[in-house]
C-alpha cells in the first residue's frame, strides 16, 4: 500500500512540473469576450466592409488580434484609433496623424478631429469595437466609442461592440457628472466610477442620450459584476501608457482626479497612480494623517520619488504609497476625496487647482464632474449626496445591464 501511495504522489508531481502549473482536477472556466462570438453574429458583417475602433487592447482569450480575427473572415477596410495610438504607446493628450498598418487605413480620433468624418466613413459598411475600458468616466475610450455612434447614426452605418469586462467589476460609486462640466473626459451625466462594461455603457447612452445608431452588443459569457480581472482567467494588457496593469485601474480609480491637482500622483515613476505626494510635504506627516483616518482595506506607506518626467520632473517628492489590501472592497472615488482634503489640511497654501488648457474650467473639476473638491466640501456631506447620486443611476441603467 505504501508503494502505490508513493507512485501516486510521484505520477502528481510530474503532471505538475510538465504542465508548469498548479495542480487542479478542473481548468478554470475563463470569461468569453465578444470578440470571440462573432461567428455567431456571422450575417452582421458577411459581405460588408468592416471599419474597427482598436487598439493594442482588442485581442481575445489568446491574445490574438481582432484586427487578425476580423481581416481572416471578413473584409476589413479601415481601422479607427482612440488616444493613444494604435499600438497603445503615445502619452496621454498628444495627438497623432492618420497612418496605415499592413495595407489597412488607419484614421486617428485623436488628432484635429476626434470624430469619424464623413468621408472616413465612407470606406466602410459597418463599424466594430473592441476596446478595453477601464470602468472611470474621466478615461478616454469610452467618449471615443461615443463619437463613433453620433457619425454612425448620421452616415446610417450600424455599430456593432465587442463586449469586455469592467476591471471594477460593477461597483458604481462617485459623484454623477454636473451639467457645465461636460468635455471629451465626461460626455455624459454618469457617476466618476460607472459600473458598466462598454457594450452595456453604448446600449445605455444609445437610448439615453438618443444617440439612435443601429446597435448590436455582441455579450461576454462566464462574466458576473463581482468579478475582478483575474477572475476572469484572461491576460491583461496594457490600455495605455500608464496603466500597465488591472490593479493599476483601481489606483487611477483612486488618484486619477488628484493628478489634476498640484499634487504629484507617481507620473514619471514605474508605479503612476500607485503615489500621492510633492517636493513640499513631509512624508512622515502625511504618513501620520491619512494612517489616523483608519480606512478599511487600504494602508500606506511613507515614501519619495524622483519622477522622470511629468510634474515635478527631477525633483524630489515626498508623500505616500497606497496599498489596497481588498480593492473591490474600497470606495475608490472617496478614497481620493479624503487624500486630497486631509492634505489640504496638512498644506492649505500649496494644494492648488490648475486650470485645464483644453476646455474652460479647473482640471480637477472637469475631471471629477463637480467642485465640491477644489471648494473643499466637508467629505460627509459629499460622500452623502453621491450615494444618493449613484443609488438613482442605478436604478436608471438597471435595464441595460447584460449581466445581472
Amino acid at each position: 500500500m505504501k508503494n502505490i501511495i508513493i507512485k501516486v504522489i510521484l505520477s502528481a508531481m510530474t503532471a505538475l512540473l510538465l504542465t508548469g502549473g498548479i495542480l487542479t482536477v478542473h481548468a478554470a472556466q475563463h470569461t468569453i469576450l465578444g470578440v470571440e462570438r462573432v461567428a455567431e453574429y456571422d450575417g452582421l458583417l458577411q459581405g460588408k466592409r468592416v471599419g474597427l475602433l482598436t487598439n493594442q487592447t482588442g485581442v481575445d482569450s489568446n491574445l490574438r488580434s481582432t484586427v487578425e480575427i476580423l481581416r481572416t473572415r471578413y473584409n476589413l477596410a479601415a481601422l479607427f484609433v482612440p488616444e493613444h495610438g494604435f499600438y497603445g504607446a503615445i502619452k496621454a493628450g498628444e495627438e497623432f496623424s492618420n497612418d496605415s498598418f499592413d495595407g489597412l487605413k488607419v484614421f486617428s480620433l485623436y488628432g484635429d478631429s476626434k470624430r469619424p468624418s464623413a468621408e472616413m466613413l465612407q470606406e466602410i459598411d459597418v463599424l466594430c469595437v473592441d476596446l478595453q475600458d477601464v470602468g472611470v468616466r474621466h478615461y478616454t475610450y469610452v467618449s471615443s466609442m461615443a463619437y463613433v455612434m453620433e457619425a454612425c447614426a448620421t452616415e446610417g452605418k450600424p455599430v456593432i461592440v465587442f463586449d469586455r469586462p469592467n476591471p471594477l467589476g460593477g461597483k458604481v460609486e462617485g459623484p454623477v457628472l454636473k451639467t457645465g462640466y461636460e468635455s471629451f473626459i465626461g460626455l455624459y451625466h454618469i457617476p466618476l466610477r460607472h459600473g458598466l462594461t462598454i457594450g452595456e455603457y453604448a446600449a445605455y447612452i444609445n437610448d439615453k442620450y438618443k444617440i439612435g445608431c443601429q446597435l448590436t452588443v455582441i455579450p461576454m459569457k462566464n462574466w458576473r459584476r463581482s468579478m475582478r480581472w483575474h477572475d476572469t482567467n484572461l491576460l491583461w494588457v496594457g490600455t495605455s501608457p500608464l496603466i500597465p496593469s488591472a490593479d493599476t485601474a483601481f489606483l487611477y480609480a483612486v488618484t486619477g482626479v488628484i493628478g489634476d491637482t498640484s499634487l504629484s500622483v507617481g507620473v514619471g515613476t514605474a508605479k503612476p497612480f500607485y503615489y500621492v505626494g510633492a517636493p513640499f510635504a513631509d512624508e512622515r506627516e502625511v504618513y501620520a494623517a491619512l494612517s489616523k483616518l483608519r480606512l478599511p482595506y487600504v494602508r500606506f506607506r511613507a515614501t519619495a520619488f524622483i519622477p522622470r518626467y511629468g510634474k515635478y520632473e527631477g525633483k524630489l517628492v515626498k508623500g505616500v504609497e497606497i496599498y489596497l489590501t481588498e480593492p473591490d472592497k474600497v470606495n475608490t472615488a472617496e478614497l481620493g476625496y479624503l487624500i486630497v482634503y486631509t492634505l489640504r489640511q496638512l498644506y492649505p497654501e500649496q494644494v492648488q487647482f490648475p486650470e485645464r488648457g483644453y476646455v474652460d474650467g479647473y482640471k480637477a473639476d472637469i475631471a471629477l464632474g463637480e467642485a465640491s473638491l477644489r471648494l473643499n466640501e466637508a467629505p460627509e456631506k459629499a460622500f452623502t449626496r453621491w450615494r444618493q447620486e449613484t443609488e438613482a443611476f442605478e436604478r436608471e441603467v438597471s435595464p441595460y445591464l447584460l449581466y445581472k
